[in-house]
């Protein structure tokens, strides 16, 4: 017990600070939030489209990016000749509503809170249920990592919990196979109201790279309603965080800290 204690103290404190303090810095490579120039955009031209593997982006029509399809795969970007698209290191992404994920210019609209009714009931606890629904893990994996103590998901009230009958809401990863429809459907069933959903990754937003395969439903909210998108594939476990402290309103429309 004591060299635990000793190998403890050695270690010092592991957990970021983040929101309080600055976010982990993020590798060179990260692709966050896409930033669209439709000034840029030839007319006619839609090389982009025709290189999107998911139909993120519309073949006709002004230039836009739907993120809950998006790979970040940045295909697009090679294929503009124009440099009409690009991708920053902007990990906020999280949204609302489903058309909220649609990204026409550099703005978008961030996660708003839960209501205030809801706000009081889970603002300072909320239990997940956490559903694989025939994710590829990659998802599944960042969405574990927040447990680690350098992310410590606890400090902020919200855990993950081994049965619906215990949890506050359910947070979805995986396109939803046939296989695992009903299953979700029972557990969702299974929570006491009111109760959330968060749909993580493009997979659980839009069925992902196996949207249209016959044996998926494509997405959450074709079983349950969905209260929070986190896009991404897989979202970084940041880009995770940022999203659920949004939707508790911990976090005012930039990145400060609400106090609670």
């Amino acid at each position: 017990m004591l060299k635990a204690l000793l190998a403890r103290a050695h270690q010092g404190h592991r957990t970021m600070s983040f929101p309080a303090g600055e976010p982990p810095a993020l590798p060179e490579r990260f692709r966050g939030a896409p930033a669209l120039d439709p000034a840029k955009c030839p007319d006619g031209c839609r090389s982009c489209a025709d290189v999107c593997p998911t139909d993120a982006i519309p073949a006709s029509g002004p230039l836009a990016l739907d993120l809950g399809k998006c790979l970040f795969c940045t295909a697009c970007v090679d294929a503009c000749p124009e440099g009409a698209i690009a991708f920053t290191n902007d990990y906020r992404l999280a949204a609302r509503r489903r058309e909220d994920l649609v990204a026409h210019g550099d703005e978008r609209a961030l996660a708003a809170a839960l209501d205030e009714q809801l706000l009081r009931l889970f603002g300072r606890s909320l239990k997940l249920r956490v559903v694989s629904a025939g994710d590829c893990n990659a998802c599944s994996a960042d969405v574990n990592v927040l447990g680690t103590i350098g992310w410590d998901l606890g400090r902020f009230g919200i855990n993950y919990v081994a049965s619906p009958r215990h949890a506050d809401g359910l947070l979805v990863t995986g396109p939803v196979t046939e296989n695992m429809a009903l299953a979700l459907r029972k557990t969702y069933d299974a929570v006491a109201p009111p109760k959330i959903v968060i749909a993580v990754g493009a997979c659980a937003i839009s069925g992902g790279p196996y949207a249209g395969h016959p044996e998926q439903r494509g997405g959450a909210a074709s079983v349950v309603p969905v209260d929070l998108y986190v896009p991404g594939c897989p979202p970084h476990p940041l880009t995770i965080l940022d999203g659920l402290l949004r939707l508790l309103g911990r976090l005012d429309e930039g990145r400060r800290p609400v106090a609670v």
